[in-house]
């Protein structure tokens, strides 16, 4: 294979700025060398990476498969191509372009029947391959074959793209849920993904979205992103609040967007005969809930799970964004720099903002 190797740094020395994810708690900026790709790959000029829960969750050590020791993390990001292979197809200097981060085999049994998002060979940026906390990330060979690199609109800041992944998970896990015009959706949680689900429940037609948190700053958001209903859990119940917008009968469709396992009985519970109940976040722990199966079984209610998203999904996200149907810049509340990455990973597992893009 024909290597293209970009000269990175201004005494050009062939290295960049990265953060190397070293084991939990351990992330340090270090020189690294910029990455060779070969005739079938591209090199990009990463103009932001979003840290996203996971991420936190690596760094703390609870999530392991995949990660490796070291790597660079980071799969919430957009760019510009800085460089690409002849057999790149379709791809120059100077493209903005954002990739979704999960490549599947296309082979297995799962990618045959769409939901090549639990690919059994899925690979993934920031995990198997280098992500994006970093200056350049190079699209490997698999990526670029699959499609999972895409142009995008240039007159879009590149750091509201990069949330094109997060949306995509949400469209995914939305697409579960039949939210149908003139429902009631319940949304439990207002952190970045919750306020997407709103946002989602809103353009689908729903007549009432009510979104629950502990946090006033997260749920006047949501009131701005068109919540109808916006509940402090620590000041009201949750159940007793939809049973009365609902006339007792409950949400036509609850999205558990949380990682409590608590909340998924509640979100049962609280769902109406013949509702859906999505769990899309990952659960802390093992993930174990309590949850009276009768509940499930005589309200005949559908109960769905939501993991990563296939490029479609992806797709679906930048076209959201691009048109201004899903407005992504709102969840942007700190930029931090590439030099500052460590302190970026301390502020988005502070709470105190909901998205914290690292900008190179």
């Amino acid at each position: 294979m024909t290597a293209v190797s970009v000269n990175a740094d201004p005494v050009g020395q062939g290295t960049m700025s990265a953060a190397v994810f070293h084991g939990p708690g351990d992330v340090r900026l270090e020189q690294v060398p910029v990455p060779d790709i070969g005739r079938d790959e591209v090199l990009v000029r990463v103009a932001a990476n979003t840290i996203c829960g996971t991420d936190l969750r690596i760094l703390r050590g609870e999530k392991t498969r995949g990660v490796r020791r070291p790597s660079v993390l980071g799969h919430e990001f957009a760019g510009t191509v800085a460089a690409a292979g002849a057999d790149a197809g379709g791809f120059a200097e100077g493209d903005p372009v954002a990739m979704a981060p999960v490549v599947p085999c296309l082979r297995c049994v799962h990618c045959r029947n769409d939901r090549e998002n639990v690919c059994a060979d899925r690979r993934a940026m920031g995990y198997e391959f280098d992500g994006a906390i970093a200056e350049y990330v190079r699209i490997p060979a698999a990526a670029i074959a699959a499609g999972n690199l895409f142009h995008v609109d240039a007159d879009l800041p590149l750091e509201q793209l990069a949330l094109a992944e997060p949306l995509a998970c949400c469209v995914n896990g939305f697409g579960r849920s039949a939210v149908r015009p003139g429902d009631t959706v319940v949304v439990m949680g207002a952190g970045p993904i919750g306020l997407l689900h709103t946002q989602l429940a809103v353009n689908a037609g729903a007549s009432r979205v009510v979104v629950s948190d502990l946090s006033p700053s997260r749920l006047r958001v949501a009131g701005e992103l068109g919540a109808t209903t916006t509940v402090d859990v620590s000041e009201r119940d949750l159940l007793d609040v939809v049973h009365q917008q609902t006339g007792g009968v409950g949400a036509d469709a609850s999205l558990v967007c949380i990682g409590i396992p608590s909340l998924v009985d509640e979100a049962v519970r609280l769902t109406r005969k013949g509702g859906s109940v999505n769990i899309f976040a990952g659960l802390a722990g093992e993930g174990v809930s309590q949850v009276s199966a009768n509940e499930i079984h005589y309200r005949e209610l559908v109960v769905t799970g939501t993991s990563a998203m296939r490029r479609r999904d992806y797709e679906m996200a930048l076209r959201l964004i691009e048109t201004g149907a899903v407005d992504v810049g709102r969840l942007l509340t700190h930029r931090v720099p590439l030099s500052d990455a460590a302190e970026a990973f301390e502020l988005a597992g502070s709470g105190d903002g909901l998205k914290v893009a690292i900008v190179p």
